[in-house]
Parts: C-alpha cells; structure tokens; sequence
C-alpha cells in the first residue's frame, strides 16, 4: 500500500465520515443551546429589560438613577410600605455597572431551565424564588430591627438584583439533571453561595442566596409533574408517548416524541 493509499484510507469511510458526523454532531450540540427569542422568550425579553435599566443606570444623571433605585428596592422599610412595586421594581435592576455576568448567569441557568419546562414555568420559578428570598431575607432584617440588634438603618439598605431569580433557577434546573449533574450544580452553587456569604458578610445575602436556591429544589416535583392530559412523562425536555393499554401497545408503533424545543 502506497502512502497515498494510506492517507486515503485513514481520511475514507468509514473514519473520515465518522469524524465528520463528530464535528457536526458537536456543533449542533452547541447551536441547539444558543438563546434564541422562540427559544427563550421569558430568558431574553428579561436580560433586554435589565439592560436597558443598566444602559439607563450608566448614562442618566447620578441623582436620578439613585432616587429611582431606592423607590424600587425592596428593603424592609419599601416592603412594609409599597410591598408589590417594592417585589415588582427591584428585579428589574441590577447591583453594580455591568450586566455581563447576569448574562452569562441567564444563559446558564434561566435560559435552559426554560427550554426544558417552558417560559411559563420558567417565569414561575424565577418569581419564586426573587419573592421569597426577598421576604425571607427583609423579614429577618425586620425582625432584628424591632428586637434591637440592628440598628434602624438596615430597613434603608438597597436591595435591587436578580440573583434571587437566577439561583432559584439554578436550583430548579439541578432537579432536571442526571444524579451526577445534579450533584455538579449544587455543589458549585453552593460553593458560589458560601464564597459571597464569606467576602460580603451581610445578612441579607447570608439569608437571601440559599433561601433562593433552596425554593428553587422545592419546586422540582412540580416541574417534573405530568403535564394535564397525564398522556406523557417528562425528563430533560423529553417527552415519551405511552399507550394506554396493552391492546394499543401491540397495534401501535413505539414512537417517541421530543418536546425539548431546543
């Protein structure tokens, strides 16, 4: 066999198509997964609306952007006197100049989470866990406040961002996963969760970012829920047809349908 023969034998069938199908195989693997608006329209009508707000945070004058932060935070002192535009208006910015780690964040968490459940769900979950973090958290702050061991102050500390919805997201998506996947994700979580809690030292993320996480692993037997017509189990955006009797399996061809929208 000549060395020519050889390249070209090492380059045909069956190994050159093999490597081919591999390289396209991971490629589509990939552009299954980029956030697209018929994909994830919750993921990004979301990030759209929280960029705008930090384009808004950046540009407008210092006083401005302050007033209307403060007006929106859910700090214990709004909670008890504007509670729904207090929930409503803080999540729709976020703590800091740059919005490219929340970009990141929703591509990671709120943007598969939706693929697999829908954004209905996705939206659901994220609310969840914005909601009751917050509560939780300003609840504390409350409580130590009436108790003397803060001081009155803690009631007008700002508190805007969307970690809240991300870790709830976060969480909910774990109880999608394979056991090994599951275990990836809350491990890191909570490792990331253990890390601000160490470097920041305050209460409220101290209560806030694992109250968050932990609503989103509450809600995994509602996703994972049969859907109304009880026709279909779901499992990482799959959807499997069962026929409803022994009759219909023998007539009908197994056939399997998939729902993931990737």
């Amino acid at each position: 066999m000549t060395e020519r023969q050889a390249r070209a034998g090492r380059g045909g069938p069956p190994y050159g198509l093999l490597r081919h199908g591999l390289r396209a195989g991971a490629v589509d693997w990939l552009l299954a997964r980029v956030p697209t608006p018929r994909r994830n329209p919750f993921a990004l009508g979301y990030l759209a609306v929280v960029g705008a707000t930090t384009t808004f945070a950046g540009l407008a004058d210092p006083d401005l952007v302050l007033r209307l932060q403060e007006a929106s935070s859910s700090d214990g002192r709004n909670l008890l006197q504007h509670p729904l535009r207090a929930l409503l208006l803080s999540g729709f910015w976020v703590a800091g100049p740059d919005w490219v780690p929340y970009l990141w964040a929703f591509a990671l968490t709120v943007a598969p989470l939706e693929r697999r459940v829908g954004p209905a769900r996705a939206a659901a979950v994220f609310a969840a866990g914005h909601i009751g973090a917050t509560l939780l958290s300003q609840g504390v702050v409350i409580a130590g406040v009436e108790s003397g061991r803060l001081e009155p102050a803690a009631m007008d500390y700002l508190d805007i961002g969307v970690s809240y919805g991300v870790l709830a997201s976060l969480g909910a998506l774990a109880g999608l996963l394979r056991p090994a996947g599951r275990v990836v994700a809350l491990g890191l979580a909570a490792a990331l969760i253990a890390g601000q809690i160490a470097e920041d030292r305050d209460l409220v993320t101290g209560v806030g970012h694992p109250a968050a996480l932990l609503a989103g692993v509450a809600l995994w037997r509602w996703l994972r829920r049969r859907d109304g017509r009880g026709s279909c189990r779901t499992r990482l955006g799959v959807s499997v047809a069962r026929p409803r009797s022994a009759s219909a399996r023998a007539s009908a061809p197994r056939r399997a349908a998939v729902l993931d929208r990737l």
